[in-house]
Parts: C-alpha cells; structure tokens; sequence
C-alpha cells in the first residue's frame, strides 16, 4: 500500500513540476519575443534617428556612465542601445518574412504531392533529397557573390532552402490524411481535389507546420546575423545585430560592450521563440506533452 502511494505521490509531483515548467516556458516566452516586437514596433519613436548619427566626440564610452549613451557607444560614436533597437527591425523582417514564405511554398508543394503522389511526388522527394546535400552557408556564398549583397537577397535564399522542410513534413502528413474516412466522405459528395487539400487536409496539418515555423523564425535570425557578420548581408550603414558583431571584434579587449549586448539581443531573441516553439509543441500535440 505504500509503494502504491510513494508511485502516486512522485507521479503528481511530476505533473506539478512539469505543469510549472509549462508556464514558464509561455511566460518567459511570450515576455521576451513580445517585448522585442513592441520595442521594434516603437523603434521610429523611441529613436528617430535610426542608429546612425555619428559623436565623435563620444567615441568608445562606456556603458551605464551615461544617461544619453546607456549602453555606451560605438567607435564611431553611435549609440550601441539605439543601433539594437532599430537591428532588431531589420533581424525579425528578415525571419518573418523568410519564414512565412518558406512555410507557404512548401506548403503547397507537399499537399500536391502528398495527394496526388506517383510521378509528382517522386520529383519532388528527389530534388529535395539534392538540395538538402547542399550547404546554406556555401550556397549563400556562392549566390551572393554573383548577384550582391541584401536584404531581399537573403529573405528570397532562406525562402528557397527551407521549403524542403516544410514540403517534407506536410507530406508525411496528407499521405496519411488522405486515406481517412473523412476525406473519402468530402470524395463521395463530389467535392474537387483542391476543395479537399485545403479545406479539409490543410487544416489537420497545421499543427507541426506552426511549431517548425516558430522555431525557424529563431534560426533566420541566426543565419542572417551570421551572414552579415560574414559581409554578406545588408549594407554596413544599416543597423543590424550581425553587422555590430563584426564592427565591434576588433575591440573586443578594448570596448567589450560594442559585440557583447547585441550578442546578448540575438541570444534573448532565439531564446524567447524557442521558448514560445516548445510550448507551441505541447499544446498542440497531444502525443509529445512534456507535462503530461
């Protein structure tokens, strides 16, 4: 009778800690990407002046010395807290925008193909199969030193690698959607293919598609400060947490808050959206509950 009730007592202890684990994961999560959301939002009204207005004259000061230069400045004299602010805009378009249209390409190719399989689906599965073998990284390189360095350039290359994942789990999904007797019940009533893929397929696919899409917004952010950092990204006037790293790594021994608060910002981002994807796993799949 004790071992029963020692079991008892440890299985609710587990639920309790993990139910707490939960709140904290949307709590912390919904704190720090909310705030970076309304911070960039207020980026033109908190600072006007875009991060670029050069002080020579307080070149190098340090942080928390001043109430004009917070987090001090840079070797330019630029205000490090202002250039954040505004590099965030640049940092959560660029992985919203490049999310989103991942998601939606990919989408669509993996419904069809997932539907309709035979030939269409064989195609597709093997050009995915090459162009997961190809680096990002080396791709990026590769494509930019042809076309340019930019934003846009990024947002269009992180859209055309990342659809593949995405076309990829919502296939895996309609194969096994399709043979459900729902979907033969919206066949028997005459409904068109295109009827079924989206009103009654997509719907039942989104949950994974969502948590993939959360944490792939914290990847891009990632991927586009590493890429600035590499000089292959936006222009070097433009504010951007990448950008501010490499400026800042020549001075790292001299002038440690130039690439430690806005690694600091990329490292509180991704945490945040990480945060928010695990919980997002949680609630919308039944099977993975970590606090069950």
């Amino acid at each position: 009778m004790s071992d029963m009730n020692n079991t008892s007592n440890q299985t609710w202890t587990h639920k309790v800690m993990a139910s707490r684990y939960f709140c904290f994961e949307f709590i912390a999560g919904s704190l720090l990407t909310g705030t970076l959301v309304l911070v960039v939002l207020l980026s033109g009204v908190l600072f006007p002046d875009g991060g670029g207005k050069v002080n020579l004259v307080a070149r190098l000061t340090e942080p928390f010395q001043s109430a004009e230069f917070f987090l001090g400045t840079d070797p330019l004299g630029r205000d490090i807290l202002e250039r954040i602010v505004h590099g965030g805009r640049v940092s959560l378009v660029v992985g919203l925008l490049s999310a989103l249209g991942a998601v939606v390409l990919g989408t669509v190719i993996g419904l069809f193909a997932g539907y309709y399989r035979g030939f269409l689906d064989a195609f597709i599965m093997r050009f995915a199969d090459i162009q997961l073998a190809l680096p990002f990284i080396l791709l990026a390189i590769t494509v930019i030193a042809i076309v340019g360095p930019g934003i846009d350039r990024i947002i269009v290359l992180m859209i055309v690698s990342q659809w593949v994942q995405y076309a990829r789990l919502v296939r895996g999904s309609v194969l096994s959607l399709r043979e459900r007797e729902f979907v033969q019940a919206a066949r028997s009533y005459g409904l068109s293919d295109v009827k079924i893929i989206f009103r009654h397929i997509l719907p039942n696919a989104l949950g994974p598609l969502i948590i993939l899409l959360t944490l792939n917004v914290a990847n891009n952010i990632l991927l586009e400060s590493s890429l600035t950092f590499l000089g292959l990204g936006a222009d070097p006037q433009t504010p951007t947490w990448g950008g501010m790293l490499s400026e800042g790594r020549s001075y790292i021994q001299t002038a440690w808050w130039v690439t430690v608060f806005p690694g600091i910002a990329i490292m509180l981002t991704v945490l945040g959206l990480n945060l928010l994807g695990d919980w997002l796993r949680d609630e919308l799949d039944p099977l993975g509950k970590t606090r069950a």
